[in-house]
């Protein structure tokens, strides 16, 4: 969020810089805003444009496009705009060069003029401005599925995503899991010796059965 703030008013001051900069000397006395559109692709000539027939136009344009590309926190609109306002400075650049004969920035006030360095700038600002800003994040909705969980780590085979804090295994076998013996009483860990032949002979082995009815309890064997 702030950095689509931050990105949109940078992108906005180069909109605006590039906008002012017709109304300014572009080369030698003659404001930009006196040369033609026509003279960018003809050639330049001395013949003085209107207002909206002058290369104020695309300038204009690309303020538009940057409006737009700033309510749509689009990157690529607000870059756009930039490469506009590059793309016909330079084109200006080129014509004028071969109507002079070449380009210079002197002292006295002949070659480039500031109009040409502030329009170079407000495209620079716009290119800028799309870099710091973010974008428009896409939102998930209802009817989208969800993204699968990558696979963890050979190295950390029971990291359990997105939290990468220790779960269930990632790689668990299909056969149920043993149960655990719910017996705690003495001598659950010893096994039970087999019975000898005299407390077979004292106490003879009775069908579970057996003994019932008859006042016997199979659970307790009688004293001898």
């Amino acid at each position: 969020m702030i950095r689509n703030v931050i990105g949109s008013v940078v992108a906005l001051v180069g909109a605006a810089a590039a906008v002012q900069s017709p109304f300014q000397r572009w080369y030698q006395d003659r404001l930009g805003r006196d040369y033609r559109i026509q003279d960018l692709f003809g050639g330049i000539t001395g013949v003085s444009s209107s207002l909206m027939a002058s290369i104020l136009l695309p300038f204009l344009f690309a303020a538009l496009v940057t409006l737009v590309g700033v309510v749509l926190r689009s990157r690529w609109v607000v870059a756009l705009a930039g490469l506009i306002v590059l793309g016909f400075t330079v084109l200006w650049m080129v014509r004028q060069g071969q109507a002079a004969g070449s380009l210079t920035v002197d002292g006295d006030g002949s070659g480039l003029r500031w109009g040409v360095a502030q329009a170079l700038a407000g495209g620079v600002l716009l290119l800028l401005g799309a870099l710091l800003m973010s974008g428009r994040r896409r939102t998930a909705r209802p009817g989208d599925a969800a993204e699968p969980y990558p696979v963890p780590p050979d190295d950390h085979p029971d990291t359990w995503p997105p939290t990468q804090e220790p779960g269930p295994s990632a790689y668990t076998s299909p056969a149920p899991e043993p149960e655990a013996d719910p017996y705690t009483g003495p001598g659950r860990h010893r096994a039970s010796p087999p019975p000898s032949d005299e407390d077979t002979a004292q106490y003879p082995v009775q069908h579970p059965d057996e003994g019932e009815g008859q006042g016997g309890d199979r659970y307790h064997p009688p004293h001898p």
